[in-house]
């Protein structure tokens, strides 16, 4: 009682894109008030009405969810389902008992008890539920497989699913973390494997020799410890090889951490443009360790920030001015709830392409040798705003994008091919997916972003 459950859970079901119930309203709906069941008849019959109600919900075809009273943990089996993810939404005691007393609630009408009640509670919470949340973002975050925090390199191990672990990393990302990684997987881990460095890692001939390498079956789990290249080849292969093993995904840069990790999108490069094979195999989880950017150089930091602003951008928040942990989490959290909505990409997660589409086309046409991602989302972002009329001071403020020398013919044709969903603008009610505009004014904005 009083965690928060009825004022978050509405949040929460609009940012997953699906309906809420709150089992202690519907109860009421049917019954009427609960603090008339309990004087009339009673805690236990009470307990009766809620396991029909939380059955009726939970055998809904839709995902729906639900804010379930805090006594349903001492109702045996009720949250003990394979069909639903339960979270427990913290709060300390003192908190919650200001939040309830001098209200109606039959179970906070006298403190001493309330407080037993609450400890009594507590070890059930904790054998009942698949993850802890004090807020919103915390229960997407815990949604979508995702965990945020300082240390969660060292903890890895708990997040793979049984059976043998093949790492993935590149020989940077394995000269600073893989023996911590390696360390935390222990005796599970099979095998190493290193790819390129940086983009060219995406090739089809490195997915090519990661099949043949590996050893693992049905059962085995692959591992992505690295940057956005890295988490993008190591689940392409993670879906395709033995049609589809768990695969695991350790972004160690800010790019991964925010953005190229999360939401299951994978992908490989071809010389005609980037990310164009590719599949759709969300991580079995996600490991996010803010910690790990304290080694990144600064220009890598740069590049990161390209896609910090783009989702400040799209949130309408300014993220890109939080502290590591808070903008990581505040980040992720974003694209994750975008992504659960939109699993496929079907529909509004195209709004994350923001910037992207002149993005692809600069790297293209540099042969994604010349200009870097982030660099070139930068560049994009820049045009977008442009095109949307909007001001752009917040991407020349905080990223200092600089036009870039690449053949303009190649680029335009890379544009072409890559934009036939449309561009990704922004209103002032938010962003606008599959955008069409005349094709000399995007040419003419694509134009900007290129050197003489």
């Amino acid at each position: 009682m009083g965690a928060g459950k009825s004022r978050l859970g509405p949040e929460i079901a609009q940012r997953l894109g699906r309906p809420f119930v709150d089992v202690d309203r519907e109860i009421e709906d049917r019954h009427g008030a609960i603090a008339d069941l309990f004087r009339e008849r009673g805690e236990p019959a009470f307990r009766e009405i809620e396991v029909e109600v939380v059955g009726d919900v939970c055998a809904r075809r839709e995902p729906v969810v639900v804010a379930v009273g805090g006594g349903a943990v001492e109702t045996r089996g009720l949250l003990d389902r394979t069909d639903t993810f339960v979270v427990h939404l913290d709060v300390d005691v003192g908190t919650a008992w200001d939040r309830v007393r001098g209200s109606e609630r039959p179970l906070a009408q006298d403190e001493a008890e309330f407080r037993r009640r609450y400890e009594r509670r507590r070890p059930l919470y904790a054998e009942a539920a698949h993850a802890v949340a004090r807020d919103a973002d915390d229960v997407v975050l815990a949604a979508a497989g995702i965990d945020v925090g300082v240390g969660a390199l060292e903890l890895l191990a708990s997040a793979v699913p049984a059976g043998d672990v093949s790492l993935v990393t590149d020989p940077h990302v394995a000269g600073i973390h893989g023996a911590t990684a390696q360390l935390a997987l222990g005796e599970r881990l099979q095998s190493t494997h290193e790819l390129p460095p940086g983009e060219a890692a995406k090739a089809p001939d490195v997915a090519e020799r990661l099949w043949r390498d590996l050893r693992l079956d049905r059962r085995g789990t692959l591992v992505a410890l690295g940057g956005g290249s890295v988490t993008d080849v190591a689940g392409f292969v993670a879906a395709t090889y033995l049609r589809g093993i768990a695969w695991v995904a350790v972004p160690t840069t800010l790019v991964g951490q925010v953005d190229a990790a999360i939401g299951g999108k994978t992908a490989l490069d071809l010389p005609e443009g980037k990310n164009l094979v590719g599949a759709f195999h969300w991580p079995a989880a996600t490991v996010i360790d803010p910690a790990l950017l304290q080694t990144l150089p600064e220009r890598e930091r740069r590049e990161g920030m390209a896609e910090v602003v783009k989702t400040g951008l799209l949130a309408g928040e300014p993220l890109w001015e939080l502290p590591d942990v808070d903008l990581v989490r505040r980040c992720a959290a974003f694209k994750a709830a975008v992504s659960l909505r939109d699993p496929f990409d079907r529909g509004e997660r195209a709004m994350l392409n923001l910037g992207h589409t002149f993005a692809h086309a600069l790297e293209a046409a540099g042969g994604y040798e010349q200009v870097t991602h982030g660099s070139a989302v930068a560049l994009g972002l820049l045009a977008a705003l442009r095109l949307s009329g909007r001001p752009t001071d917040v991407v020349e403020r905080t990223l200092g994008p600089t036009p870039v020398r690449v053949d303009r013919e190649r680029a335009w044709a890379a544009l072409q091919r890559d934009k036939k969903r449309g561009l990704v603008l922004l209103a002032d009610d938010g962003p606008r997916v599959d955008v069409r505009l005349p094709e000399a004014e995007v040419r003419a904005a694509l134009d900007t972003l290129i050197a003489d």
